[in-house]
C-alpha cells in the first residue's frame, strides 16, 4: 500500500483452528477492498495450526495482512497492544480471531464515521452457535448516543470501530494484567472521552461465535479470577467517571452482569473458602460502589444475591440459590401496596437488611407469577339452571390477598404473554368487579395460597379464558390457568328452556379453556338449507 489505510483490524490469535480461517476469509473479503484494508495478526503462542494459517494468509495478501508471532502471554491484551503498535489505519477495528465480519461491515462503519464524525462506531452483533450477545442497543441506527443514557454499558466488547487518532492521543491500551474483559477498560475510557459514539442497527456487522468446545477465555475463568478481574475494571472506570447517576449507569451493568454470575447456580458447589473470598470481593465493590439508587434499580433476584453478599451471609446466600434452582422463584409477601420476594434473610433481624432489598421496585413480574401458579382440581357444580365452575388454584403470594381472583375471560392472550407465561395490564385497564365466590387459604407450609374459586358459566356461545388476577405491587397481573395434566370435568348439558352444552379442555398452549354453546347450535344458513331439504323431501312423497 503507497498510502494509509482507511482501518486496521486487529486480530489478536491463540489456537483458534478452524475458525480462524473463517475470520480471515471475512476480512479479506470486506467490500471496503484491499486497498483500504489492513490486517495486523499477532499469533500469541499458538500450539495448533493457527500460526501456519496465519501466514498462508499473509503470502497470498501480501501488504494487506500483516503477521507477527510472539510467545504466549496468558491472554488477548498483549497481542492486541502489540498489534496497536504497528497498525497504520484511520481507524481501527477488533476481531475476536474465531468471530466472522458481515461482508458489508468495515464499508459501512468508515463510512458512518466519516459522515458524522465519530470516534466510536458500533455495528449490530448477533451470537451464533448459542452464544449471547445483548441486543437491546441495535433498535435503531443512531448516529449520536451517550455511553450513560443508552445500553452501551451491556455492549462493552472492543468489536467496534475507533478512530486510531483518540485511541494514540489518550495512549489507550489494553490491561495486560487483567485476563478476562481487559477490552473493557478500553472500550469504556474510549467511549467516556469520544466526541461522538454512533450504532448501525440496520445490518449484521459481527458474528460472535461460541466454540463447540466453549473454549473462549470467557467460559474457562474462575469465580476469583474474574472476580479480580472485575475489581480492577471497576476501579479503573471509577477514576474516569465521577460518583453520581453516570457511573450508576455505567455499575448496573457490573452488578447485573459480571458480580451477579459470581453467585449463580454453581454458587454452592464452591469451597467455602472460595465462597467466602467471592462475597468479601462482591461486599468491598458494594460498599464502594452500590448506591441506593443503583441498589433499586437491579432487579430483586440480583439485588437480593449482592447484598446477601455484601452481608458475609454465606449460608443465606447459599439457601437461596439453591431453594430459588430446587423450587423457582420464591413467594412474594403483599403488604400495604408493596410486594417483597420472600428469599432468605428477609426481615432477620440478625442480618439488618433493609426491607427494600426484598422489594420489588418498578419491575415486572409475570414469569414468577406463572411458575408459581397450579391448577388442582376443577369440577361442575349445577343447581338448577345455575352452573358453575369450581376451581382450586395454588399460587405463591402470600399476605394480603384480598386481590387474588379468578375470572371466565373471552378472546386470546396477546402473544406477548406467551414467554413470560402471563401479563401485566396495561395502566388504565378496568376489570370490573369479579363474579362468583372465592376462599383464600395459607397453605403449603406458609409458602403459597390455595384459592378456592365458584364462578358461574354464562349461557353464551363462547370459548372463555380460565386466568387467575392478583395486584402486586400497584400493578395487575393476569395469569392463565394452565392444565398441568390434571384431570379435567366431563363435558356436560345445562338447563331446561335451551339446554346448553359445557366442556372444559386444553388449549394448544396448554391453558384451561372454558367453552360453552347451545346444545342445538344452528350454524347461519343451516335453517334455509334444512328448509330446502324438507322442501324436496315433501315433494317426493307426493309424486
Amino acid at each position: 500500500m503507497t498510502a494509509a489505510p482507511d482501518v486496521s483490524v486487529v486480530v489478536a490469535v491463540y489456537n483458534t483452528m478452524p475458525y480462524l480461517t473463517e475470520c480471515l476469509n471475512s476480512l479479506v473479503g470486506q467490500s471496503i477492498g484491499l486497498d483500504r484494508l489492513e490486517v495486523v495478526a499477532v499469533d500469541d503462542g499458538s500450539t495448533d495450526e493457527s500460526g501456519a494459517e496465519l501466514d498462508r494468509f499473509a503470502a497470498r495478501f501480501p501488504g494487506t495482512v500483516k503477521v507477527i508471532h510472539q510467545a504466549n502471554s496468558g491472554g488477548p491484551a498483549a497481542p492486541s497492544n502489540r498489534a496497536l503498535d504497528v497498525a497504520t489505519g484511520r481507524y481501527v477495528y477488533f476481531i475476536g480471531s474465531d468471530d466472522y465480519l458481515g461482508e458489508e461491515a468495515l464499508a459501512r462503519m468508515v463510512a458512518c464515521a466519516d459522515e458524522n464524525e465519530s470516534d466510536v462506531v458500533i455495528g449490530k452483533m448477533v451470537g451464533t452457535n448459542g452464544r449471547y450477545v445483548h441486543q437491546k442497543l441495535y433498535k435503531k441506527n443512531d448516529p449520536d448516543i451517550s455511553l450513560f443514557r443508552s445500553d452501551l454499558p451491556f455492549t462493552l466488547a472492543n468489536t467496534k470501530l475507533f478512530r486510531r487518532e483518540l485511541v494514540e492521543k489518550h495512549g489507550l491500551r489494553f490491561p495486560e494484567d487483567v485476563p478476562v474483559g481487559s477490552d473493557q477498560p478500553f472500550t469504556i475510557e474510549a467511549c467516556v472521552r469520544a466526541r461522538k459514539i454512533s450504532v448501525l442497527s440496520d445490518y449484521t456487522f459481527y458474528y460472535a461465535v461460541k466454540r463447540g468446545d466453549a473454549s473462549n477465555i470467557t467460559y474457562r475463568a474462575d469465580h476469583l479470577s474474574r472476580l479480580r478481574c472485575t475489581e480492577a475494571i471497576m476501579k479503573h472506570a471509577a477514576s474516569l467517571v465521577a460518583a453520581g447517576p453516570d457511573r450508576d449507569a455505567l455499575f448496573k451493568r457490573h452488578f447485573t452482569w459480571e458480580l451477579a454470575k459470581l453467585v449463580q447456580e454453581d454458587f454452592p458447589a464452591l469451597e467455602a473458602d472460595t465462597q467466602r473470598q467471592v462475597c468479601e470481593g462482591i461486599a468491598a465493590l458494594a460498599d464502594a460502589y452500590l448506591t441506593d439508587g443503583l441498589r433499586d434499580s437491579l432487579d430483586v433476584k440480583r439485588r437480593v444475591r449482592i447484598c446477601l453478599a455484601q452481608a458475609g451471609a454465606v449460608d443465606e446466600l447459599v439457601r437461596a440459590v439453591t431453594e430459588e434452582k430446587e423450587h423457582g422463584a420464591p413467594p412474594f409477601h403483599l403488604e400495604d401496596g408493596r410486594a417483597f420476594a420472600l428469599y432468605p434473610g428477609f426481615r432477620d433481624d440478625a442480618l439488618g437488611l433493609p426491607d427494600r432489598v426484598y422489594e420489588l421496585v418498578g419491575e415486572a413480574v409475570p414469569g414468577r407469577l406463572a411458575q408459581g401458579t397450579e391448577l388442582i382440581a376443577a369440577e361442575w357444580d349445577q343447581a338448577g339452571d345455575q352452573l358453575s365452575l369450581l376451581l382450586t388454584a395454588r399460587t405463591r403470594v402470600l399476605g394480603d390477598t384480598s386481590s387474588l381472583t379468578v375470572r371466565l375471560v373471552k378472546g386470546a392472550m396477546p402473544k406477548g404473554a406467551d414467554k413470560p407465561g402471563a401479563r401485566r395490564l396495561p395502566s388504565g385497564h378496568e376489570l370490573g368487579a369479579p363474579e362468583g365466590e372465592f376462599n383464600r387459604t395459607v397453605t403449603d407450609g406458609g409458602r403459597a395460597t390455595t384459592l378456592r374459586a365458584r364462578i358461574p358459566v354464562p349461557a353464551v356461545k363462547a370459548k372463555l379464558g380460565v386466568r387467575v388476577y392478583v395486584d402486586v405491587a400497584g400493578a395487575t397481573y393476569e395469569i392463565p390457568v394452565k392444565t398441568g395434566g390434571k384431570p379435567l370435568p366431563l363435558a356436560r348439558r345445562w338447563r331446561q328452556a335451551v339446554p346448553y352444552r359445557v366442556s372444559a379442555n386444553q388449549n394448544p398452549k396448554g391453558r384451561l379453556v372454558i367453552t360453552t354453546a347451545p346444545l342445538w347450535d344452528i350454524k347461519p344458513g343451516a335453517g334455509k338449507r334444512l328448509r330446502h331439504m324438507l322442501s324436496r323431501l315433501k315433494r317426493k312423497i307426493t309424486r
